[in-house]
């Protein structure tokens, strides 16, 4: 029951750095599913793609879409690459040490914030 809360407080929190700052998954899941439950680094990229899949911000984006901030001639391009770059990407991602994946997956997050936090 208590995993049950943890998983429900984590998903309202991604939810809500969603809809603000368009963020959430690697963020805020992926680090507490680490962090907070114990989760291997594979384990919660795998969760928390999959709680990414439709129609999860179907809502967001229709909020962000009725108030006219959705190219979706831009969102639609990126979907074919997207698609294909997440799944060649996992194919490889899957192979590899988890000693490396949380490594690349800090040196990203440390180049993002430095980039936020410096930038403009």
């Amino acid at each position: 029951m208590q995993e049950t809360l943890i998983l429900l407080a984590i998903g309202l929190a991604a939810g809500l750095a969603s809809g603000i700052l368009g963020i959430g998954g690697g963020i805020i899941i992926i680090p507490a599913l680490v962090y907070i439950l114990d989760y291997s680094q594979k384990q919660a990229q795998g969760t928390s793609l999959g709680l990414l899949l439709p129609p999860v911000g179907l809502l967001a984006l229709l909020n962000y879409y009725n108030a006219g901030y959705v190219n979706l001639k831009a969102a639609g391009l990126m979907i074919i690459t997207f698609v294909i770059g997440s799944y060649l990407s996992s194919k490889f991602a899957v192979s590899l040490p988890e000693h490396i994946i949380k490594k690349a997956f800090a040196v990203f997050l440390m180049f993002y914030s430095i980039k936020l936090f410096l930038g403009k």
